[in-house]
């Protein structure tokens, strides 16, 4: 990839600069640095409201066609729109799913008439969604799922559970995989539904976290209904779809999220001068790598966006333990810079300090999403053809 900007694409990044220091004020001008990892439910309703604010301005779906209702902006203007939007600390974003995951999916998946009912609203951020993909007995090794769904009449009933369900008790839709061949097994017979949420026959239960707050939900699924046109792709075609999804998952929004890693990798330096910790040639050490690690990252992230054909699970799963590795690590580092008060909260009953939650929270990193032990399977199979790991 190129990595040098036109002229035109300058002007473009001022124009975002300035449309975002100019419109982070007022009833916006508090909401800056909240909802990030860890934080998802803070202050939602006004961050929900500031969404709602940048698609009224065009600012949603940058990537999508025009005609369906994006801006079809060249992938060099998508990663300067990502990295301004962290760099003036904008708050986090609540339309992630519905945005990167969803829409995608239905344009490369969907029919005209699922494309007319779900993308508008995703544009507008008028309907939320989550991924229903893993379960208690399913989660990096998807295609175990045992939810199950069965047409009845002109309608689709689904039955069973599933589990880490990012904020299913904020969304109006779920897209999920079911089961709906009976006898079927592995990838074959799933199907991929979208679901409401908002149904007697849903039931959706908070998981507490280290951090003590609570983004990832049990949903429960019992009788619930949707209509039989609401499948994506053939039905029992479900696995190609939702391995569609999860390329997705590993987009050009993951270039944003490197400026926050620089940005919490800073908050380490500055908390080890003041401790005198970074006086200790070890930490030096592992500063530097950090920050080497984190422009490989970023290269990296670059490079595969602007290689089509290098995208698909294989890739995924390269950037997925590139980044998830590092960002533990640098959780670890944090807490070694702050010593022994790195073990005692803030004030009681459990306030933690954002390196805490640092920490905490990228303890998860390498297990959500694929953990490190699925996705290096993936690359040893279908990349080196390794043989397959042997399986009960």
């Amino acid at each position: 990839m190129d990595l040098t900007y036109s002229a035109a694409d300058e002007a473009f990044r001022l124009e975002i600069r300035d449309w975002l220091e100019t419109h982070l004020s007022g009833d916006f001008a508090g909401l800056r640095g909240t909802g990030g990892p860890g934080g998802e439910n803070q202050a939602f309703e006004e961050r929900l409201a500031w969404d709602r604010h940048l698609g009224a301005h065009g600012w949603t779906c940058l990537g999508w066609p025009p005609e369906h209702g994006g801006r079809g902006l060249s992938l060099p203007r998508q990663v300067i729109f990502h990295e301004e939007y962290a760099r003036a600390d904008a708050p986090g974003r609540v339309n992630h799913l519905g945005e990167n995951l969803l829409g995608p999916t239905l344009i490369a998946f969907g029919t005209d008439g699922q494309r007319r009912r779900f993308l508008p609203p995703i544009v507008a951020v008028e309907e939320l969604w989550c991924q229903g993909y893993s379960e208690p007995g399913a989660g990096s090794d998807l295609a175990s799922v045992s939810a199950r769904a069965r047409l009845d009449g002109d309608e689709w009933v689904v039955d069973g559970q599933k589990v880490w369900t990012s904020l299913a008790h904020r969304a109006d839709w779920c897209f999920m995989i079911a089961r709906t061949v009976p006898g079927s097994r592995r990838h074959a017979g799933l199907s991929y539904l979208l679901v409401p949420m908002r149904q007697d026959g849903v039931e959706v239960r908070p998981i507490t976290q280290l951090t003590g707050t609570a983004e990832f939900n049990e949903v429960y699924f019992d009788g619930a209904r949707t209509g039989a046109s609401m499948v994506v792709g053939a039905p029992g075609d479900g696995w190609r779809v939702a391995m569609g999804t999860l390329g997705l998952e590993r987009g050009v929004s993951t270039v944003g999220q490197q400026i926050g890693f620089a940005r919490e990798l800073d908050a380490v330096v500055a908390l080890a001068r003041r401790t005198g910790a970074i006086d200790d040639p070890v930490i030096q050490d592992r500063v530097a790598r950090a920050r080497m690690g984190l422009e490989v990252m970023r290269l990296h992230a670059l490079r595969t966006l602007a290689d089509d054909a290098s995208t698909g699970p294989a890739q995924a799963s390269v950037s997925k333990l590139v980044w998830a590795t590092w960002h533990r690590a640098l959780g670890e580092l944090a807490m070694e810079v702050a010593g022994a008060a790195s073990l005692v909260v803030q004030a009681p009953p459990y306030e933690l300090d954002d390196l805490q939650r640092l920490y905490l929270q990228t303890r998860a990193d390498t297990i959500y999403g694929g953990s490190n032990e699925i996705q290096r399977n993936i690359l040893a199979e279908r990349v080196l053809g390794l043989p397959k790991e042997v399986r009960p």
